[in-house]
């Protein structure tokens, strides 16, 4: 390959769209790198071209809010497809915005998706020959923080 030429840049393929049921933050105070907190993770749904079922109530979002805003969101909790396979999903990711912006959402007023930013990386793995694909793809996520709850929109990159 020659130094002058420029490699495809992958396209996306969105997979499902989550709704993810939250129980009430915990605040654990100042930590090493910010404000940490816990989000419980109790449930929700699954529901796309690739992926349906449900958010299992085991997981949560253990958080770090640096100085200047940014929501470090570090999240792990199960799947369960409608026939069965449980896939776990490993969520990385940050969210920001202009602080009037997020006093709104942290106020659990709804906002705008695209008046902030929410992104994240996916890592989901299963044992379930059904679902190997996941095993073998990248992931990559949009979302919005809603009272009681996250909306999650995750695509392939292929």
């Amino acid at each position: 390959m020659s130094a002058t030429s420029i490699l495809p840049a992958p396209s996306l393929s969105h997979v499902c769209d989550l709704t993810v049921a939250l129980d009430p933050i915990r605040e654990m105070g100042r930590g090493r790198a910010g404000q940490r907190r816990i989000i419980p993770i109790v449930g929700g749904v699954m529901e796309g071209p690739r992926l349906n079922g449900r958010i299992l109530n085991v997981g949560a979002d253990w958080q770090t809010i640096w100085e200047g805003g940014v929501a470090e969101l570090d999240t792990r909790y199960a799947l369960e497809t409608d026939d069965g396979a449980l896939i776990e999903i490993i969520n990385y990711g940050f969210r920001h915005g202009p602080a009037e912006v997020m006093a709104r959402v942290a106020a659990g007023e709804e906002v705008d998706p695209g008046a902030y930013y929410m992104r994240t990386h996916a890592k989901l793995e299963t044992g379930d020959a059904r679902y190997d694909w996941v095993n073998r793809t990248l992931f990559v996520g949009t979302g919005a923080r809603m009272a009681g709850q996250v909306k999650m929109s995750i695509f392939a990159m292929d």
